[in-house]
């Protein structure tokens, strides 16, 4: 049976060309770049607190596009990746905490089944039983790796757990895992909210996965009301060749506008030399389109590996 094919909301915003990447391969070696800043490990990490915490909402950048999130007692992870190496590239900094330190962890939520957001072996030595939220089309070969306790979500789809709504919500991406599968799951963004509050939680929280720029940002704003917004900032560059699949820091602000959020929270970058910016330029860059911009520096919350932050809804 031929699998299904999954496209953006943008049909042309697809993949590069073979002859694109080898642009930018040749492109690359004539760049020097000073990669000597990493992301700090957070000096008040505070597993205890976060294994008894059933009250708060809390965010825990552990790295990349990985988070440990409570909410309403729940406790999530996003993208599960604790690998040491990416490729033949070392992990550029630490984790913010060690699988162990976790607490039983009861979802997963997946954005999309690239291996900078899908990690088998991390996935296995999560604690607990958690269930697994995944885009429609991931499912098949999570099975075949021995996972079961899972649900599969098409864009717009929800489902309680826990006193919590999970709205699966697009992003502009693609996906692939061998030279096979290229787009047969698909990809997106979560939402999640109290289930007694809908479209009036304070504390929600949007884990945006990994996009371009594109429309769908306006659409998720009008239909939620978003308090912290986990957005991406890194692997933009070149810009020519990564435009359609990653925002730039600016593009990252104004889809947080688009949304409608509260707060922003920084992530996919630091942990990963996936493309040529590096993690100073990322950071470099959104401090001074939010500068430009004017907007509140309390909005800006930007993280450290293990660093936890605790709603700042009223």
């Amino acid at each position: 049976m031929k699998s299904k094919r999954f496209t953006n909301l943008n049909p042309e915003a697809g993949l590069s060309t073979f002859a694109d990447l080898r642009k930018w391969r040749k492109e690359r070696r004539g760049k020097v770049k000073d990669l000597s800043f990493q992301i700090e490990l957070c000096p008040q990490r505070d597993p205890v607190y976060l294994q008894g915490n059933r009250n708060d909402t809390t965010i825990t950048w552990i790295g990349h596009s990985t988070f440990l999130l409570q909410k309403e007692g729940l406790n999530i992870v996003t993208d599960p990746v604790w690998a040491n190496r990416m490729g033949l590239d070392r992990r550029l900094a630490l984790p913010g905490l060690a699988i162990e330190e976790l607490p039983p962890v009861d979802v997963v939520l997946l954005s999309h089944g690239h291996y900078d957001h899908l990690h088998i072996r991390s996935l296995r030595q999560l604690p607990g039983s958690p269930k697994l939220l995944v885009p429609e089309g991931l499912g098949s070969m999570l099975r075949r790796k021995g996972f079961h306790n899972m649900e599969e979500f098409s864009w717009w789809e929800s489902s309680e757990l826990g006193g919590l709504l999970f709205h699966f919500v697009p992003a502009q991406h693609w996906t692939r895992r061998s030279l096979w599968d290229t787009n047969t799951s698909h990809w997106g963004g979560w939402v999640m909210e109290r289930a007694d509050r809908p479209g009036d939680d304070a504390d929600s929280l949007y884990f945006a996965g990994d996009s371009g720029y594109f429309e769908g940002f306006g659409q998720i704003g009008t239909r939620f009301k978003i308090g912290s917004a986990l957005m991406p900032i890194g692997a933009y560059e070149p810009e020519w060749f990564m435009s359609t699949q990653h925002v730039s820091p600016e593009e990252a602000v104004q889809a947080f506008l688009d949304v409608g959020a509260a707060y922003f929270v920084p992530m996919h970058y630091g942990a990963f030399r996936l493309a040529d910016d590096t993690p100073k330029e990322a950071l470099d860059r959104l401090k001074a389109d939010w500068t430009r911009r004017g907007l509140e520096e309390e909005r800006l919350q930007v993280l450290v590996h293990g660093q936890t932050l605790k709603s700042p809804a009223p």
